[in-house]
């Protein structure tokens, strides 16, 4: 991020209404890993970052948007890492570093390939954790989180008890995931069908998404300047995984952000339209607070986040809860 993006006063005073208990730690960080996939057509390749101190952490599996790679997020990864929770980034085969062709057979199972990438993440956390050094040990497996933006938030979502629905049948496989306590789901797309545009229902019908299964709990975050050329509603299709979903949902509206929601995706990448410190410090806080309190480690952090950003009147965003 750039100076001469530096947020204003009144930005750098959002982020800061509430406090963080845990001062940052060092981040030892391995990549890449390669977990045998067997039916995948090449090993996982996976990233894991971890505080260099602390026991019983807790682990985030974070999916990437599409085209990006394990090397990507690291405003949200190293936050996080930094803070107490072990992050994993696996690189799934839409990603850009693969280099998978239109025609490759495999494409049309890219989403189901994604969810398979995650749970195989979660099968596999001992060779991960041993492959970190003096990280052996230290993970509490009670204490399992996933995160992702865009594609990436529909993969975590299905590990949540999003169903992706059949355009034919109109029936869609559980593939959520007990393992998995907790969700947040960055810029990730609405409803399918009329909602979607033409270009986009024609060339990507797993974007069909049914929510009513989706009962673990989760963190939306939008953007209300998140216009996705994929659907003909704007900007609020993107709330529809908190709109349509039952349980405990949070939905966190960031003011003024586009689908970058500031520049999450990377330290100033090129597909960031919306560059903006002050936003993603906000959003790096919020969270990693929700996380705390979700996977039952402290409340008092997202209880002061919705304090603060309950009314609408901070400049950068909203909490709503149900």
């Amino acid at each position: 991020m750039t100076a001469s993006t530096a947020s204003t006063p009144s930005a750098a005073s959002a982020a800061s209404t509430f406090t963080l208990p845990l001062a940052p730690t060092p981040v030892v960080s391995v990549k890449p890993v390669v977990l045998e996939a067997p039916g995948r057509g090449e090993g996982l390749q996976v990233r894991i970052s971890a505080p260099v101190t602390g026991s019983g952490l807790p682990v985030v599996v974070l999916s990437h948007g599409f085209g990006s790679s394990l090397n990507g997020y690291g405003p949200l990864a190293d936050f996080w890492a930094a803070h107490g929770f072990v992050v994993v980034q696996p690189t799934h085969l839409d990603s850009r570093t693969v280099g998978l062709a239109q025609d490759d057979p495999r494409t049309p199972r890219i989403w189901r390939f994604r969810v398979e990438d995650v749970k195989r993440v979660l099968d596999r956390l001992d060779l991960l954790e041993e492959a970190v050094p003096g990280l052996g040990g230290r993970l509490d497996r009670t204490r399992i989180a996933v995160a992702g933006h865009s594609f990436g938030g529909q993969t975590a979502g299905n590990l949540l008890g999003l169903r992706v629905l059949d355009p034919v049948s109109g029936q869609g496989e559980d593939l959520s995931d007990a393992r998995v306590k907790a969700g947040v789901l960055l810029a990730t797309a609405g409803k399918g069908g009329a909602d979607l545009t033409p270009f986009a229902a024609e060339h990507f019908p797993f974007m069909n998404p049914s929510f009513e299964n989706m009962t673990t709990r989760a963190l939306v975050v939008v953007g209300d300047r998140d216009d996705s050329p994929l659907s003909v509603r704007g900007p609020e299709w993107l709330a529809d995984p908190y709109v349509l979903s039952p349980g405990d949902k949070s939905l966190l509206t960031l003011f003024g952000a586009e689908h970058s929601l500031g520049g999450i995706a990377g330290y100033e990448v090129q597909e960031t339209t919306d560059e903006h410190p002050g936003r993603v410090a906000l959003l790096q806080r919020v969270t990693w607070a929700y996380l705390r309190h979700a996977l039952g480690i402290e409340d008092d952090s997202w209880t002061a986040a919705r304090k603060a950003l309950a009314s609408g009147a901070d400049p950068l965003g909203r909490i709503e809860s149900k």
